[in-house]
């Protein structure tokens, strides 16, 4: 995978290295990425993922289209409350493994959307 700088505004996910995801020059296991900034994460067990994990990219203003959850090497389903949580605050979740995640993200963000990336380490 490789983006084009050019191409999106904001942090982009250019590919994987050492078992993290090359974010502009840097290297992160986990990656909490929105269109402004991308930072290092150290997400809880999957099954242990809650609304409070994840405070710092839903205090956006405006509020993310949806979140694009990388569940690791494996599609795995977050805790229903999460679910719920995000529903209530009219907050999509997409999820999947996250290498499609991180490919995901950049062409959605090629696409000028206002989303969230939550990606759990390779």
């Amino acid at each position: 995978m490789e983006m084009l700088r050019s191409a999106v505004e904001g942090p982009v996910i250019s590919g994987f290295s050492a078992g993290g995801f090359k974010v502009d020059g840097g290297v992160y296991h986990g990656l909490l990425i929105s269109p402004l900034r991308a930072d290092g994460w150290t997400p809880p067990p999957i099954e242990q993922l809650s609304e409070d994990d994840l405070v710092s990219v839903l205090a956006l203003d405006p509020a993310p289209e949806f979140i694009v959850l990388g569940t690791g090497s494996a599609l795995v389903h977050p805790p229903r409350p999460l679910v719920t949580a995000l529903g209530a605050r009219n907050i999509g979740l997409e999820i999947m493994d996250s290498r499609a995640a991180a490919r995901a993200w950049g062409v959605l963000r090629a696409e000028k959307r206002w989303i969230i990336g939550a990606l759990y380490p390779l």
